[in-house]
């Protein structure tokens, strides 16, 4: 299962890079805003940052819900950076740019799924990923493991090779949960990803060969 990070927070970023297990990123309007990149030239600049970062598929979410925009818009993105995929909403315009897209080679991460109905549109247009949040299904007490388990029927039963990227990650076992039920990709924050690390009985097993080690050369 590849591992992608869902943030714009380029030290984050180089974090999880640099721990050797990164494949890609995710990011959106809300999480530029949240690191204070704001205004069309500055977001560009900085998703152009990222790819320079991260040696894999970099999500890039378009502005524009009508199907003109979403192509003026995703074919700039494209053309930012070699790693760009376009991130697109799921909706009916979208799916018809996901297919204009597919057509000419451009990547693609269909956003805000949370039906099975909605990824199996994804994947007829040529999605590349298909991002279901779990996490929000499972904020109005649905089962968000439950549509990636559908999802991956489905993708299976007919072969589609559009990937699921399991999206609204909130914790490590989620994480587990996911690469479990086989969802291709995890978007997470770095929290969930460094929590993969945590065992008690790591903790202290170290602890006990430290102890023991400092006795044997006392």
């Amino acid at each position: 299962m590849k591992f992608f990070i869902d943030t714009a927070n380029l030290e984050e970023i180089k974090e999880a890079n640099d721990l050797g297990v990164l494949d890609g990123v995710t990011t959106n309007p809300s999480l530029m805003a949240k690191e204070g990149i704001t205004g069309t030239d500055n977001i560009m600049k900085h998703y152009v940052a990222i790819c320079n970062i991260v040696d894999g598929d970099v999500s890039a979410e378009v502005i524009a819900t009508d199907y003109e925009g979403i192509i003026r818009e995703g074919m700039i993105l494209a053309e930012l950076h070699e790693n760009i995929v376009v991130k697109v909403p799921m909706i009916k315009d979208g799916i018809k740019a996901l297919k204009y897209f597919s057509e000419r080679g451009v990547r693609t991460n269909c956003t805000l799924v949370f039906s099975a109905g909605q990824a199996l549109l994804a994947a007829k247009a040529g999605a590349t990923y298909v991002s279901p949040f779990l996490g929000r299904l499972d904020d109005i007490s649905a089962d968000g493991l439950a549509l990636i388990e559908e999802i991956r029927l489905i993708y299976d039963n007919y072969g589609y090779e559009t990937q699921i990227l399991a999206a609204s990650i909130r914790h490590a076992m989620h994480i587990v949960d996911c690469a479990k039920i086989g969802a291709d990709v995890a978007t997470c924050p770095l929290k969930p990803i460094l929590q993969l690390l945590n065992h008690p009985l790591t903790d202290s097993g170290l602890a006990q060969f430290l102890a023991d080690y400092k006795k044997g050369n006392s």
